[in-house]
């Protein structure tokens, strides 16, 4: 279950209950069957007639989807990526297919099968982001279906209110007060179901698949770039780390602790002021020796441009 859909649900109805037992002498008078006929009625009336059948009766799967907490795992698919970087990297096509196969996402299974079919990479990307356009557009108009239900409700519910007070005219003359009553009841209830609702259930509802959605291109999006990194044989730390953006919170980028963390005194590789500086040619500290296996990668490309090295006074001088 999404626990913020439940919650959503519970804090809603508490409050409507605490409301009406609180503020009414009879909680009865908030039942009022013709009112909600007209206004769930209608709005269902409303709903077949500006739909197709097979679209509306996907209304009742896209409430469970909402109820239902099937976020994706994305980091599972950054490791899949950069595993089959890895290999594919390395021309190991057998492998590649063998890991594959234990792929659960079928977005990412496609890609790296068309990779493998040697498609060319313009013609997989093509084809991916025509699958991110579809996806997006499908899921932007169920979710547009409980906007226009959330249009529709209040819309009904004024109906009934001029229903309510066309039937109170009509016995307003020579009516018992018991019958003018009822109909003031309907003509009001219907507004307040009408608009109870389209805020409550069908606005709601439609932020959630919206972003839902967004979530999904999100990652569909990751997918996309580790494939296209896939097809240009990119490394695994390369991949892994342009993928990590995409699921990225905020993150100082200097500082682990936030704004008000203090920097560390030294960092491995730096020269304190007024230290000699190395010789020329000479390895630095914390970096790879010249001509060690890992001279040249990238990890020591990367400690090499993070050493800050000061001159001696008597140098400035």
């Amino acid at each position: 279950m999404n626990p913020s859909t439940v919650i959503g649900a519970v804090v809603g109805l508490l409050t409507l209950i605490i409301v009406v037992a609180l503020s009414a002498n009879d909680t009865s008078l908030y039942f009022n069957l013709p009112g909600l006929a007209i206004v769930l009625g209608g709005t269902c009336a409303a709903l077949f007639i500006a739909y197709p059948l097979q679209e509306v009766v996907r209304v009742f799967k896209l409430v469970r989807t909402v109820f239902r907490n099937d976020q994706h795992d994305q980091q599972r698919d950054i490791e899949e990526l950069v595993s089959m970087a890895q290999l594919w990297m390395n021309a190991d096509v057998h492998k590649v297919e063998h890991e594959l196969k234990k792929v659960s996402n079928p977005f990412l299974r496609t890609g790296v099968q068309l990779i493998i079919d040697n498609t060319p990479e313009d013609q997989i990307i093509e084809l991916l982001k025509w699958r991110v356009a579809r996806l997006r557009a499908r899921e932007q108009a169920e979710a547009q279906m409980f906007r226009v239900m959330a249009t529709f409700a209040p819309a009904f519910g004024m109906l009934g209110t001029l229903v309510g007070l066309i039937n109170l005219m009509a016995v307003l003359g020579d009516g018992s007060m018991q019958t003018i009553g009822q109909q003031l009841a309907i003509g009001l209830m219907t507004t307040f179901y009408g608009i109870l609702l389209a805020n409550l259930i069908c606005k709601p509802i439609a932020l959630k698949l919206e972003r839902r959605t967004a979530r999904r291109v999100e990652s569909m999006n990751m997918v996309l770039q580790g494939i296209s990194m896939m097809c240009e044989k990119r490394g695994p730390a390369m991949v892994r780390e342009t993928l990590n953006s995409f699921v990225m919170h905020v993150e100082d980028e200097i500082y682990d602790g936030g704004a008000d963390a203090k920097p560390k005194a030294k960092t491995e590789g730096q020269v304190k002021p007024g230290a000699t500086a190395p010789a020329a040619g000479a390895p630095v500290a914390g970096s790879p020796a010249a001509g060690s296996p890992a001279a040249g990668s990238p990890a020591r490309a990367t400690a090499a441009a993070s050493v800050s090295i000061a001159r001696p006074a008597s140098a400035r001088q």
